[in-house]
């Protein structure tokens, strides 16, 4: 058939105007309808909370995109059939997966930010990357059609579309709603984290290619090469399926859960920063939609009680998120013996996971002539119950004696003091004014001549075991730990001595007021 006589000849009988004609004024309308009425749309809604915004834009950018991907594929069908241009019709089509592919993702990104529920306990983000390799397959379908009918047509020598500057305007008008809706879209999944939405902006951003395609077929047409726009065809599917290929390759890289490039040393670094995070024997790290997911066992000294570790949990909890966004932990800490470990530690874990009370280690090292520092000598007060057996209670140290020695070697010289554990004093109540004077006269009496003074905040309580001391006292701030506890030491001895009904004595030395 000759040119003249398709129906997009300008020589025809007028349908082919009228159907330009109609496509032009549809895709202005729909132009100004997206460019003004979204924009007052956005700027009169109400303010989200932060926790709804990230959902709510990755939904109204989709609907947007339904919109305009449904206005721009029929004006360029409309045209492309009009002028009997396969390039055209191919990019049509091409916008057409493009409007599949932006229902789908409206309808995804609905539910993807669903929070996790009893039946999907990491959340609902995965359908977003099925949905990206559900398109990327309706991608590769629609680029091998186009290429068997630019074939068909190379092959048959099928006639040059006919030329006007309609289709010209429909694709410089089709380049900039497609640059803008790609800046849009890869800005909204940038800030969601969103594979359903970058998968979308990068159709859009293939648009733009595929229309100067078209462009350049088109121009080859009308200079005369009637194989410009069966190759422009080609070109386009060419381009469709590169573009498959890289949504594909990062989508089942998701499904895979294939941890992020550079995650893993990042949550690394975040969780090693942590202060009592000793290493991290092993990390994982995967993505469900915009959630970073961590599995990680740390080594932690072995010392720390439960709550110490439980700020380290939440300290590495916090650290990560500020290294990801939107990230959730999962930590296992792991006791480990640190180098810088003392006897007196090790001592200490050993009592303490035997769920023993003790107090008062010393440890020495006794030295030969032969060999310095050859044996440890321990000593340990060990705290039972007062109403125990002195049987029983013999066995509960031996235990501990050969735990001792299986962790430093059966030569180590071990003996345990056993005494009543302290119990639970009863409820008090305080003294009347004259026995707290009285009581802190004596103090103040007994730490005359010494270096000790300034006897103060001196509290007696009255109990069904005793009367109970506490006072507050100042000493030199030069003065040795030891010299000062054996001083107080002294007072307290003397004034349960005075006073015989007194329980217990609790002082607090501390150095002089500036």
């Amino acid at each position: 058939m000759d040119a003249r006589d398709q129906p997009g000849h300008d020589g025809g009988s007028g349908t082919a105007y009228n159907s330009e004609a109609f496509a032009i004024a549809s895709l202005l309308q729909l132009t100004s309808d997206y460019s003004c009425g979204s924009s007052l749309d956005v700027r009169e809604r109400p303010a989200k909370s932060p926790t709804m915004s990230g959902q709510h834009d990755k939904t109204s950018v989709a609907a947007i995109s339904i919109l305009a991907s449904g206005g721009m594929a029929a004006a360029k069908f409309v045209v492309g059939i009009a002028i009997g241009s396969l390039a055209l019709i191919s990019e049509a089509l091409h916008s057409s997966i493009d409007l599949v592919a932006t229902i789908i993702t409206w309808a995804v990104v609905r539910v993807s930010d669903k929070p996790a529920d009893d039946e999907h306990h990491y959340g609902h983000g995965k359908l977003e990357s099925i949905s990206a390799l559900g398109v990327t397959a309706l991608l590769y379908v629609l680029a091998g059609g186009i290429l068997v009918q630019s074939y068909s047509h190379l092959r048959e020598g099928t006639p040059p579309p006919t030329i006007s500057a309609v289709p010209f305007v429909v694709l410089v008008i089709d380049i900039v709603v497609n640059l803008w809706r790609a800046r849009a879209l890869h800005r909204a999944a940038r800030e969601t984290r969103s594979e359903a939405l970058a998968a979308d902006a990068l159709h859009f951003a293939s648009d733009v290619m595929g229309s100067c395609a078209v462009i350049v077929g088109l121009i080859l047409a009308a200079l005369g090469f009637w194989w410009g726009d069966a190759a422009a065809a080609a070109a386009v599917a060419v381009m469709i399926a590169l573009l498959g290929l890289r949504m594909a390759s990062s989508t089942v890289q998701t499904l895979v859960d294939r941890a992020p490039e550079g995650a893993l040393e990042k949550a690394t670094d975040a969780i090693r920063s942590v202060s009592g995070v000793i290493d991290v024997e092993r990390l994982r790290v995967r993505m469900v939609g915009a959630t970073t997911f961590i599995d990680c066992i740390v080594k932690v000294p072995r010392t720390y009680p439960i709550d110490r570790v439980e700020e380290i949990k939440r300290s590495a909890q916090a650290a990560v998120t500020r290294a990801f966004g939107d990230a959730d932990l999962t930590f296992a800490a792991v006791p480990v013996a640190r180098d810088n470990e003392t006897v007196r530690d090790r001592i200490m874990v050993i009592a303490h996971n035997s769920g023993l009370a003790i107090h008062h280690v010393t440890v020495h090292d006794l030295g030969t002539m032969q060999n310095l520092g050859g044996k440890l000598i321990v000593s340990i007060d060990l705290e039972v119950d007062a109403d125990m057996q002195l049987e029983a209670a013999h066995d509960v140290a031996n235990t501990l004696e050969r735990s001792i020695q299986e962790e430093f070697g059966a030569d180590v010289e071990v003996d345990v003091h056993i005494e009543p554990l302290e119990p639970e004093l009863p409820f008090g109540v305080d003294a009347v004014p004259e026995r707290v004077q009285t009581i802190a006269a004596a103090l103040t009496e007994y730490a005359a001549g010494g270096d000790i003074h300034d006897i103060h905040n001196v509290r007696v309580r009255n109990t069904d075991a005793g009367e109970i001391v506490n006072f507050h006292c100042r000493a030199t701030p030069s003065m040795s730990v030891i010299k000062v506890h054996e001083q107080v030491d002294a007072i307290e001895r003397r004034l349960r001595r005075a006073f015989p009904s007194v329980k217990r004595v609790i002082s607090h030395a501390e150095p002089p007021r500036a």
